[in-house]
């Protein structure tokens, strides 16, 4: 599909990553960045977020295999092309996960609205995933506790959270602007 299409391939031609094969391309780029969604359960803020993950250069999005949707037929139709072009991976143990990629050179920073710092106080320049916690409950206890730093993004609105999906959008279009200028 080329950039700035608009008709998704629906092919069936969806990459397929293993847990080891992010593992080895994170520790083949200094600049790797993954989207990691916890419980993420809505296929359509899945689709949306994978759309997103392609547009900002992630090299992966890696969900749990429990208590999260899978790349449905809708989550993919949402993606409109992007989960045919980026690995979605579901791992048994998303914490495991998260600390087998900090082993390889990889910093995690999760969202959350308990977060110290904001968003943009962060450093996003070197290897970096971002991590996403589920539509009302957020991040879990152990999955927060695998993250070097939590952060919220700053709101001066009178709503107290965004959709996923926007959320995603906004932390790693970050992540892009930190890396270009």
């Amino acid at each position: 599909m080329e950039r700035g299409s608009t008709h998704a391939d629906f092919s069936g031609n969806i990459p397929r990553w293993s847990e080891e094969d992010v593992l080895a391309a994170v520790e083949a780029d200094e600049k790797a960045l993954v989207l990691v969604l916890d419980c993420v359960q809505d296929p359509h803020n899945l689709g949306a977020c994978l759309r997103t993950a392609n547009a900002a250069g992630a090299l992966a999005v890696i969900a749990p295999k429990d208590k999260s949707v899978g790349l449905t037929d809708t989550a993919r139709h949402v993606a409109s092309g992007a989960a045919e072009k980026t690995p979605f991976v579901q791992v048994t143990n998303l914490s495991r996960a998260i600390d087998r990629l900090k082993n390889a050179g990889m910093w995690f920073v999760g969202t959350s609205d308990k977060g110290e710092q904001t968003l943009y106080d962060i450093d996003l320049r070197s290897r970096v995933g971002i991590v996403m916690g589920a539509e009302g409950s957020g991040l879990r206890r152990l999955v927060g506790e695998s993250c070097d730093y939590l952060v919220r993004i700053p709101m001066t609105g009178t709503v107290e959270c965004l959709n996923v999906s926007v959320a995603t959008g906004v932390c790693l279009f970050e992540v892009v602007r930190q890396r270009s200028s």
